[in-house]
């Protein structure tokens, strides 16, 4: 008889902590280099091209969104499937979800990146664009359309890379881009002065060495051996990847509805206020990159809990379960404490990185920095609840959970509060939205736990 998947799987008997640095520390190593693309982006064209420039990188954020969230749709639901079926021990099964994950990024971002080039114009306007930002925005994503296929399959590919036990060659992947993205920004825009389209392509290169990494990936992979017919379209597969994957995508969906929202609200009321259009719009494009840096460790975190998560949940060792989630909100409070003294304290020194602007400038970015990210303290609650929920097999609360911040809250207070207080009253949407997010997280935590102790 085949001996239990729980005894030879290190994900069942390895004590969690343990686990959780194995698989944690690549994946936000992993997240950190994808925040890192457009944080190197936003530095270099802050020097060259200036004020604009950075205006222009933040109308272009919602495709890079949209790559993000398919990448985790595919990723994570691929993964947290896979490792579901290898914990009850269905190894025939497994990699039939492996398989469609590669093939459904391949097909999903050849056509999104196909649509984009179509109607970029109409697109960047519908993003938020002002007309003298427009031009920017055109030459940089222009160009890195061409790439998106490659940059949801680095993102997708590197959780199914994990999920095979490498979590090691998933952060080298995402390092290897990275790198060389950096390099070649600095040849690109500094050097040749390629300005816009120098920093797009330098992303797009990188984005493709990691791509290349990654499929080179799976001809080896270790736990199960992929053949051509896994790779074949299943509607059923793909149904249970989305339904597993759909918490993460939701969210990043939720995020580039607000993001556009955003943008159109700060150019409206920017342009009643002293600060002028473009001022707001720049400013809140950086300190969203910034704080995207201390939200890569978050959700790495939080991807780092989905395996041990979703195994010990197919193997019914539900202490473990819950004692992953436990440490993976430990480890994240004490991050996001450390994130918001450096915000509160720290807020015009980490703008001044980003280039110089004027006094109206400073004033604005240091009140946005303060207010707007105010509750970082108790941001890492949310996420890690719904990422968790989908790796125990709740997609419908991760989902809402994840909608709870972004949708339920933000949106509304994002529309109504400007028309009271103004420009202001975008920063103190944010504080109540993040308070809310997390003290519905934990009403949700109490009743999974309760129900799983039943």
């Amino acid at each position: 008889m085949e001996e239990n998947s729980e005894i030879r799987n290190p994900l069942g008997i390895e004590p969690i902590s343990k686990l959780l640095r194995k698989f944690a520390i690549p994946s936000i190593v992993a997240m950190l280099v994808s925040s890192f693309y457009n944080i190197v982006d936003q530095f270099f064209i802050g020097r060259t091209v200036g004020t604009l420039g950075n205006a222009a990188t933040n109308v272009a954020f919602p495709v890079s969104t949209i790559c993000v969230a398919l990448g985790l749709l595919f990723g994570i639901g691929g993964a947290a499937a896979f490792n579901i079926e290898m914990g009850k021990g269905n190894k025939e099964k497994a990699p039939f979800y492996i398989g469609n994950v590669v093939t459904g990024i391949m097909i999903l971002g050849t056509i999104i990146a196909i649509g984009i080039l179509l109607f970029l114009t109409p697109l960047l306007k519908f993003f938020g664009s002002p007309d003298n930002v427009l031009g920017y925005a055109k030459d940089y994503v222009g160009v890195t359309a061409i790439g998106i296929p490659f940059l949801i399959m680095g993102l997708g590919g590197g959780h199914i890379i994990r999920a095979d036990g490498s979590p090691d060659f998933s952060m080298t992947c995402n390092l290897v881009g990275a790198i060389i993205n950096i390099i070649l920004d600095y040849l690109f825009v500094m050097v040749f002065d390629w300005q816009m389209k120098g920093a797009a392509l330098a992303t797009i290169i990188g984005q493709f060495v990691s791509f290349v990494l990654v499929i080179n990936y799976l001809r080896h992979y270790k736990t199960v051996k992929l053949k051509k017919e896994h790779f074949i379209p299943s509607l059923k597969c793909i149904g249970r990847i989305a339904s597993l994957g759909v918490t993460p995508f939701s969210n990043q969906i939720a995020i580039m509805i607000v993001q556009i929202t955003l943008n159109k609200s700060l150019t409206y009321y920017g342009a009643l206020s002293n600060y002028g259009d473009s001022i707001p719009l720049a400013c809140a494009g950086i300190i969203m990159k910034v704080n995207q840096i201390y939200f890569a460790v978050i959700i790495g975190l939080s991807q780092g809990i989905q395996p041990i998560a979703s195994f010990n949940i197919g193997a019914k060792n539900y202490s473990r379960v819950k004692e992953t989630y436990k440490l993976a909100v430990i480890s994240g409070t004490i991050v996001s404490v450390i994130a918001f003294i450096m915000f509160q304290v720290f807020p015009r020194n980490i703008i001044s990185i980003f280039g110089n602007g004027t006094k109206e400038y400073y004033q604005f970015a240091t009140n946005y920095f303060r207010i707007f990210l105010f509750m970082t303290f108790a941001n890492a609650i949310q996420p890690i609840t719904s990422t968790f929920s989908t790796a125990i097999g709740k997609p419908m609360k991760g989902t809402f959970l994840a909608l709870t911040r972004q949708i339920i809250f933000l949106l509304p207070l994002i529309v109504v509060l400007p028309m009271i207080f103004g420009i202001d009253g975008i920063m103190y949407a944010a504080p109540i939205a993040d308070g809310g997010a997390a003290v519905i997280s934990i009403i949700v935590i109490r009743g999974i736990f309760r129900k799983m102790g039943e």
